[in-house]
């Protein structure tokens, strides 16, 4: 997709703040694949509806290579953001894709499905990031969906600062994002930014966010915020958006959602509203039934 030029500018009155900064604990998933995860378990109320926010980054076959073989899940949604690399999905649901530079994989898990990504480089980086995004208790049964956007497919512009974005999810500056999710509401943009540039989006006040850089240092309402850092956005009743300035040139996430405000129950790759329900989750999987 070509990139556009802005529609139309953000109409900001009073800035969120940095409520505090969040550094990601270093792991492993799958079969061994070196990760951070910067959104953690107990981050989850906090950030609802929000789950999990894992960074992958390597040039070292080892730390990748084996990736993630089959698994379920059941209860949310899972957004893979490719920055560089190449990775193939396949699922129970008889679903198949290839991930490359630059792309975005989609997937509703709802009821439940089995998959795998595997990566198909033996060299190389592979450098990306995948969200969990909780679904409403009346769509966590849903039928499982899945999608996958090729870089070229989506849609970006340009500031005349010389910022681009990429609009995964939600709308900025009136620009549509590639998904949209009418409970949740989630916006996911990846901004990357000149030296001394800065960047402005509306935001709805009840609406949880943060900010994640990935690359260089930025500046949130006179908070710098380091590179591998989680800036949580503090939520002031006034506050109806976000200005981020970069120190050098500079890489973020920014991303937003509407609470559910619901229970969250996990265990896993589950994520329900109840126990009795994550008990019924593992009951299916072990029956072979999570992906029937």
């Amino acid at each position: 997709m070509t990139t556009n030029r802005i529609l139309r500018t953000e109409q900001i009155c009073q800035l969120r703040s940095v409520e505090r900064l969040v550094a990601g604990r270093a792991t492993s998933d799958g079969a061994g694949v070196k990760l951070t995860r910067v959104l953690t378990q107990p981050l989850q109320q906090r950030l609802d509806p929000f789950l999990m926010l894992d960074a992958f980054g390597s040039d070292n076959p080892d730390d990748y290579i084996a990736g993630f073989p089959d698994h379920p899940h059941r209860g949310f949604e899972t957004v893979t953001y490719m920055i560089a690399g190449h990775m193939r999905h396949r699922d129970s649901a008889g679903h198949e894709g290839f991930l490359q530079n630059g792309g975005v994989q989609w997937m509703t898990a709802g009821r439940g499905v089995i998959h795998s990504e595997i990566p198909q480089q033996e060299e190389g980086v592979m450098e990306g990031f995948q969200l969990w995004l909780n679904l409403p208790g009346r769509d966590k049964m849903i039928a499982p969906w899945y999608r996958d956007f090729a870089a070229a497919d989506l849609p970006r512009f340009s500031t005349d600062a010389g910022v681009a974005v990429t609009v995964i999810a939600g709308a900025s500056h009136g620009v549509a994002g590639a998904v949209s999710r009418e409970a949740t509401a989630p916006l996911f943009l990846d901004i990357h930014l000149p030296a001394a540039a800065s960047f402005s989006q509306s935001l709805p006040a009840g609406h949880n966010a943060f900010v994640y850089v990935y690359r260089g240092e930025v500046r949130i309402d006179g908070t710098a915020v380091p590179s591998q850092r989680l800036a949580i956005l503090a939520n002031h009743a006034q506050a109806d958006g976000v200005r981020i300035e970069a120190v050098g040139e500079a890489k973020v996430l920014l991303i937003a959602g509407r609470p559910l405000g619901e229970p969250i129950a996990q265990y896993g790759p589950f994520v329900m509203n109840t126990d009795q329900e994550i008990y019924q989750a593992v009951n299916d999987y072990r029956e072979g039934r999570l992906a029937a």
